[in-house]
């Protein structure tokens, strides 16, 4: 296996950073492709036991890979420098249209534009849900634990955390008991790691502590500064929240922040979000990085005592920081672990159920994207616990169904790609405005 330099390592995880289009799926598959393939820098064995373990972590699978990757090759300075390069090519790109963004909505010619993104995004969000639902749902067992998550949100409004967590609780007793009903793969021979537990217990717990430091710095000078009633403070607990629960990928977390961050917070609305995910697939880097596009808004919605600017570029930062610094924090303390984790039979178990439970979650996103997008004005009634969303017929919005229906053919029948969907679609959304 080749071992290469620090300057080999940055200058390809540089490289990696600017051309992750395409979401984890493509991002893992870039990866594979110059790190395994091109290079050999690291076995396939060891590549797929990493993936693995990655997929037990909350937080952007494919940003953890490649530290995981980073700090195998190079210890702390190669995870820290492969994970940042993962991240930043992205995160300035989405803060300047970000900053774009907040200044130019309500423009006709703006709206126009992101008429069609929106359209766009409700195609690929169900591209998605197909997608991860063939892949997942190998079982009838996990096929009624999606569906009864699906219930458990839409209908019922459970909290989002509770939902996956318990999802993955429910996975580690079926483990023990009835395996087969979550068809889990039989463990792969790999060979017990050199390290003797007590000092890899150590290892973990000066990590959890230093990265712990790290990740709270900027909310106590938050709180020292601006108090709890900031929205800084807000956005900091919200996403540091989000980075604990967040299982599943980009579209799950948008199933969290759209019941939380619109409803709740009241941050932005469902157009906006769709926005802001349609930003994110157009841009390098994990599609978690829309919490930075939340962050933006919301900072810059309410910015006392900073001008809109400033507290939009403040909240942005904040966000990303306290998004990704548990990223490091995780991959740096249990790293150690990941060859005694490939034998852990309840821990797959839960990582099955929560797979099969976030395609029910990315469903309750599907439904409430697409009646927020093609209807204007949406009412919620409630009968005892049970919660329903009431569209208004007359609001039907005809432009962005007929943009739904185009990008729907660009994506399934003709096969394109989400940059080619989003720029046919935006194109759409400008002409139509002109109509």
């Amino acid at each position: 296996m080749a071992e290469p330099s620090f300057r080999e390592l940055t200058t390809t995880f540089a490289r990696i950073g600017i051309l992750s289009f395409g979401g984890p799926a493509g991002q893992i598959a870039l990866m594979h492709r110059e790190l395994v393939d091109d290079k050999g820098w690291i076995e396939e064995g060891a590549y797929l036991r990493a993936l693995n373990f990655c997929h037990l972590l909350p937080g952007p699978e494919a940003q953890q890979l490649a530290t995981y990757i980073g700090w195998r090759l190079h210890g702390l300075k190669g995870g820290l420098t492969a994970g940042l390069l993962f991240v930043i090519p992205g995160a300035a790109i989405i803060l300047g249209l970000s900053i774009l963004y907040g200044y130019a909505a309500n423009l006709a010619w703006f709206d126009a534009l992101f008429l069609g993104i929106k359209a766009a995004v409700l195609a690929i969000v169900v591209q998605a849900l197909i997608r991860i639902g063939r892949r997942a749902l190998n079982s009838p067992f996990k096929r009624i634990l999606a569906f009864a998550a699906f219930l458990a949100l839409f209908l019922f409004n459970l909290p989002f955390p509770l939902v996956v967590l318990g999802s993955g609780a429910i996975g580690m007793v079926v483990a023990a008991v009835r395996p087969d009903w979550l068809k889990l793969a039989p463990p792969k021979p790999v060979d017990a790691p050199p390290t003797p537990r007590r000092a890899i217990i150590g290892h973990t717990i000066r990590a959890i502590i230093a990265w712990g430091l790290i990740w709270a710095a900027p909310m106590a000078l938050v709180l020292l500064m601006l108090g709890q009633e900031h929205i800084l403070w807000k956005i900091g607990v919200f996403f540091s929240q989000l980075a604990v629960v967040t299982f599943g990928g980009a579209y799950a977390v948008l199933a969290y922040m759209a019941q939380e961050a619109v409803q709740s917070h009241h941050w932005l609305n469902a157009g906006e979000m769709a926005d802001g995910l349609g930003l994110a697939e157009t841009t390098p880097g994990p599609l978690i990085m829309v919490t930075q596009f939340v962050g933006y808004l919301a900072a810059f919605r309410a910015p006392e005592p900073f001008s809109p600017l400033m507290a939009g570029i403040l909240g942005a930062g904040l966000t990303t920081w306290v998004t990704f610094a548990p990223c490091f924090l995780w991959i740096f303390a249990f790293a150690p672990w990941i060859e005694r984790l490939e034998h852990a039979r309840k821990l797959q178990g839960g990582l099955a159920a929560l797979t099969a439970a976030v395609v029910g979650v990315i469903a309750n996103l599907t439904v409430w994207f697409a009646l927020h997008i093609l209807f204007t004005r949406v009412a919620e009634a409630h009968a005892g616990p049970v919660r329903f969303y009431v569209p208004d017929g007359e609001s039907f919005a005809w432009t962005t169904a007929l943009l739904a229906i185009l990008a729907a053919i660009l994506l399934f029948a003709l096969n394109r790609g989400v940059m080619v969907t989003l720029a046919i679609c935006a194109a759409g959304g400008l002409l139509l405005g002109a109509l």
